[in-house]
């Protein structure tokens, strides 16, 4: 099966909370990137609500709920008491944990498991408690010890880091290298039982050859790039190209 694509919202609720102004409207551009054939909506609430606010959540639990019941709603986030409080009232499908430092401008590396594994483990017995998917960032260094830890925890998924792959867009023997070490550990999960999904920096032009390369691939969470394209493409063509570079036929 393709891959399937979550519009990740961050980056429109950044363009919106530059004014205090209700546009661009998160929610109305999540209906239309589902309505082109978007498989569900990402969010990564950080403290300061710098993008997402915590009162956009019930709003796109709702649009979800009300309109669009086949898809899924992925909040990411570093497991602090408040995030995981806001999970258990929100109750997305999928919940992606991230080492996230709030001053951090983005998400830049996966999981030490050695070092949180007991942590990881406890978080991940509450979510998967609530029914929530839990999924785990981790770097795709072509490692397979992080893979059988991440098992360790009850994860059922690993998001891949792609930020190494996206950041080398201009130099192709690096992309494939990195693509390289990207299924390796794409590979290495899946002995080990779980799902992978991918995100950080992916386009149109990198996806194609990351998708060859793990043809398993469950999910990719896709925002910045996407964002950008919408600008030149319309959201609702923009997201259809991605799907495409996911591998569906739409």
């Amino acid at each position: 099966m393709p891959a399937k694509l979550s519009v990740n919202l961050n980056a429109i609720a950044m363009l919106r909370n530059r004014r205090d102004l209700p546009w661009p409207d998160v929610a109305d551009l999540g209906r239309i990137a589902l309505r082109a054939g978007a498989s569900g909506l990402t969010v990564h609430p950080r403290p300061d609500q710098r993008h997402i606010r915590f009162s956009d959540l019930p709003i796109l639990r709702a649009l979800i709920d009300d309109e669009f019941p086949e898809a899924e709603f992925n909040i990411e986030g570093y497991p602090t008491e408040d995030f995981l409080a806001l999970c258990e009232a929100t109750e997305p499908e999928q919940v992606t944990l991230v080492p996230d430092d709030p001053s951090q401008a983005t998400s830049d590396h996966g999981w030490d498991l050695v070092k949180h594994q007991e942590f990881l483990k406890s978080v991940v017995d509450r979510l998967r408690s609530k029914g929530m998917r839990v999924s785990l960032f981790a770097d795709g260094d072509g490692l397979a010890e992080p893979m059988r830890l991440a098992r360790a925890t009850g994860a059922e998924r690993v998001e891949l880091y792609t930020g190494p792959y996206g950041g080398c867009y201009d130099d192709p023997a690096e992309a494939a290298r990195q693509v390289d070490l990207l299924g390796l550990t794409a590979d290495a999960a899946k002995a080990e039982g779980l799902a992978v999904n991918a995100g950080h920096d992916l386009t149109v032009a990198n996806l194609p050859a990351l998708v060859r390369r793990i043809p398993h691939l469950a999910e990719v969470s896709i925002g910045h790039g996407l964002t950008a394209d919408a600008l030149e493409y319309g959201m609702a063509e923009t997201v259809r190209r991605f799907c495409r570079a996911c591998g569906q036929s739409i």
